[in-house]
């Protein structure tokens, strides 16, 4: 009885070894899979910021390097977001100051006509 108990055990315990091994199998594919489509993903992003800076097929992209375009694209970004705040005031004076011209021509206008 205690020999097929032991058995039973060994049995137990080999298929339990099997089920780990068929996991750590999985897991390392899904491990290799992910690198791979992380390395598509930085090349992907290298080439919608910059095509010319994505580099030849077979080179890899660092991640430094899609980290320093990303950043140089968010500083471009802000600088344009504040260069169209800039714009904005400058014409909405400008506005102001042709409708102050527009205003004074109008009251010259009406000034020359009651002198005729």
């Amino acid at each position: 009885q205690v020999e097929e108990e032991l058995k039973a055990a060994c049995s137990q315990q080999a298929e339990q070894l099997r089920e780990m091994g068929r996991r750590e199998r999985l897991l390392s594919s899904d491990v290799q899979r992910a690198g791979e489509q992380l390395e598509s993903f930085k090349t992907q992003v290298m080439q919608a910021c910059s095509p010319s800076a994505a580099g030849s097929k077979g080179k890899s992209v660092t991640e430094q390097q899609v980290i320093k375009k990303v950043r140089q694209i968010s500083d471009e970004n802000q600088q344009s977001h504040e260069r169209e705040k800039s714009l904005q005031k400058e014409l909405s004076s400008r506005l102001a100051k042709e409708k102050e011209v527009s205003v004074d021509i109008e009251v010259f206008k009406n000034s020359l006509q009651k002198l005729q």
